[in-house]
């Protein structure tokens, strides 16, 4: 209980600190579609109150915040090994179960090693069966070349390619995943270094790059800008979830007040 109203009071202080900005929430994205045509119509202000409130609503989905996770743990679990099986085949058998319903995290995907052992798929094998028989939209069945070397990466945090790169990220990766916290926290650590945070305002990556910074008590720098860019209601919000995630600070915002 105590968890639950934790989490709704830190989410909804981590959504009060960014504040919303339309032209961004709602800017091109370069996932390589094709833009779609500006429509014009003629309303009357009955009709214009409630367009803009069906914006706001469409604007709060897209900031829904993406979940921050610790790593998950190795799967690590062998059933049996049956040593009669041993040297039969070369390969391993993999076997899933793609009955309608089931959940990716929970769907029942096993190995069989050529040596006879049956054990649960690892993560990795995981991801590629899910991917093969439910393929998402923009995830691919290999890790995109963006993630796998440091430099590639380097050279777009260099070119404040924030956005695209978080983005993609959670297109390709589980919230959980090894490469998706490696990637974030890299992205995280750059725009908190460089004080780029205006960068990703009014997107949905704001409030995990304030969450993040809390947690590793690390907010200096996103403090001082936003005093020196006069934002002084959201360090006000970030001192407030501050103080609830680490309930033993003696964290104070009078001053700012």
């Amino acid at each position: 209980k105590v968890l639950v109203i934790f989490r709704w009071k830190s989410t909804r202080t981590v959504k009060k600190a960014d504040r919303k900005r339309f032209r961004k929430v709602f800017r091109k994205r370069k996932f390589g579609e094709k833009p779609q045509t500006p429509e014009f119509k003629f309303m009357t202000d009955e009709e214009l109150v409630k367009a803009l409130k069906d914006v706001e609503i469409r604007a709060d989905k897209k900031l829904q915040m993406p979940p921050v996770l610790p790593v998950r743990k190795e799967i690590d679990d062998v059933f049996i090994c049956d040593t009669i099986l041993k040297g039969y085949s070369e390969s391993k058998f993999v076997f899933t179960d793609i009955s309608y319903g089931k959940n990716d995290r929970d769907r029942i995907i096993v190995v069989r090693e050529p040596n006879g052992t049956l054990r649960k798929a690892n993560w990795e094998e995981r991801s590629r069966m899910n991917e093969i028989y439910f393929p998402r939209p923009g995830r691919k069945l290999w890790m995109p070349t963006m993630f796998k070397g440091e430099l590639l990466l380097k050279d777009l945090l260099t070119r404040k390619e924030y956005l695209f790169i978080l983005d993609r990220a959670c297109l390709q990766f589980e919230p959980d995943d090894p490469d998706y916290v490696r990637v974030t926290t890299a992205v995280y650590n750059h725009i908190n270094e460089e004080s780029e945070f205006n960068e990703i305002r009014s997107t949905r990556h704001y409030g995990s790059l304030v969450f993040y910074l809390i947690i590793n008590r690390n907010i200096e720098n996103l403090l001082s800008e936003n005093l020196e860019t006069n934002r002084l209601q959201e360090a006000v919000w970030a001192l407030d979830l501050y103080n609830i995630i680490h309930l033993e600070s003696k964290c104070d915002h009078k001053y700012v007040k």
